[in-house]
């Protein structure tokens, strides 16, 4: 799984096997994902549209429109969103706790770690130990967004002894306003599963992020957050208390975590010109896509 692959057209060449996403390397051609992106519904497409911006992953962007139809990045779309749909509409699946923002207030700038793996992500009893034990020990305060389904097969449950151990730092909430928590001033880092939303809101905010892939493409933008655009640190398969600690406070106060963070504002300023300043590329394109494929 850690087999170098360079060859793959327009893709960064410190990719590995290993991040590729799962529905690419499977042998299994019956894959309902397989078949969803790379066989059905490539002929006859009028367009594809991506949540991207041009300046992130441009030569994967010139390598996919020489092959397929017209091809519009409009992204990141939280900013297009702010900008198009009214404030009151939400966009959120799950019913968030706004106690998150108010816990938040109370804390110093950039000095909370902010951990969700997402909607449908799971992780094994021992992952769930490892994961709370590296943050406890990190000596940061963090807020966690702690599912009832997060534990596969099981109930989602710490350890006595964990939840003694950081009273008064961390907070343990359902869901939350994830794009207003990511832009809180308290924020210092994001330990996401990065999927794609998860990635590009991150991004948007000018977080740098602690990488714990699962399945799909986010062993991709795992990679890429990390060796591309400088953002990000790998946790790895298997986690081990040990390394999550580290990784945080390498992330929060080393040298590495401050270059991480100059990345990450850079990767925000551009975010924020492409969509919202005249001119921005991805305006241009959702222009464009209003006219010439919706003829609108």
């Amino acid at each position: 799984m850690d087999t170098p692959v360079t060859q793959a057209p327009g893709m960064s060449t410190h990719m590995r096997l290993r991040d590729f996403p799962s529905f690419i390397r499977t042998t299994d051609r019956c894959d309902i994902l397989f078949n969803f992106m790379i066989v059905e519904h490539i002929d006859g497409m009028a367009a594809v549209i991506i949540n991207t911006f041009d300046e992130l992953e441009q030569a994967a962007l010139d390598a996919m429109r020489a092959v397929l139809p017209r091809v519009y990045t409009i992204g990141p779309l939280n900013f297009l969103v702010e900008q198009l749909v009214p404030h009151d509409v939400r966009t959120s699946l799950w019913r968030e706790d706004h106690s998150c923002l108010d816990w938040l207030h109370d804390k110093k700038p950039q000095s909370v770690v902010y951990v969700n793996y997402g909607s449908i992500t799971t992780i094994s009893s021992k992952e769930l130990v490892e994961f709370a034990w590296g943050l406890a020990n990190c000596g940061y305060d963090f807020l966690w967004i702690m599912r009832n389904d997060l534990v596969k097969g099981d109930a989602t449950v710490l350890p006595p002894e964990f939840l003694e151990a950081t009273k008064g730092r961390c907070l343990l909430a359902s869901w939350c306003e994830q794009e207003a928590v990511l832009r809180h001033e308290a924020l210092g880092m994001f330990l996401t599963h990065c999927g794609w939303n998860s990635t590009m809101e991150g991004l948007s905010a000018g977080m740098p992020m602690l990488c714990w892939p699962f399945f799909a493409e986010q062993r991709t933008n795992s990679r890429y957050s990390c060796m591309e655009w400088g953002v990000g640190l790998e946790v790895g398969d298997n986690v081990r208390r040990e390394k999550v600690e580290a990784r945080i406070k390498k992330a929060m106060g080393g040298e590495e975590g401050r270059e991480m963070k100059r990345r990450a504002a850079e990767w925000k300023e551009i975010a924020l010109q492409t969509t919202t300043q005249p001119g921005g590329r991805s305006l241009a394109n959702l222009d464009n896509l209003l006219k010439d494929v919706l003829n609108y």
